[in-house]
């Protein structure tokens, strides 16, 4: 069975954020990206980074820290993260978001403190 991945955009995210809504994010970006820029998880907020080359052998950490809350996806513009939400989706984790247009998107719409590039 495919589930569908829903786009969340940044604002949206940062009001559920604010709220304390179940939520996990997730950064598939690489390491010298995160190092450069992340999205600030509010306290209560699983905060996960797992690089998109090795989400699918760390699927059961993945589903572990998800487990009843909605998984939020992001990476830099959008695309890996919905490869991987879309993958972590047909794996049967559920409700799975993809953050549209990413960390970038996050910047430039809620958060100018984090750094584009």
């Amino acid at each position: 069975m495919f589930e569908v991945v829903t786009q969340c955009e940044a604002p949206t995210l940062k009001e559920r954020l604010d709220k304390g809504a179940g939520l996990v994010l997730l950064d598939v970006r690489e390491d010298d990206e995160r190092d450069y820029a992340a999205i600030p998880a509010p306290p209560g907020v699983t905060d996960l980074h797992v690089p998109l080359g090795e989400v699918r052998g760390r699927l059961d950490e993945i589903r572990a820290s998800a487990q009843g809350q909605t998984l939020v996806v992001y990476c830099h513009h959008g695309q890996r993260s919905m490869v991987a939400a879309t993958w972590l989706a047909r794996q049967g984790l559920n409700p799975v978001e993809n953050l549209e247009g990413g960390i970038d998107a996050w910047s430039t719409r809620v958060d100018s403190k984090v750094r584009r590039y």
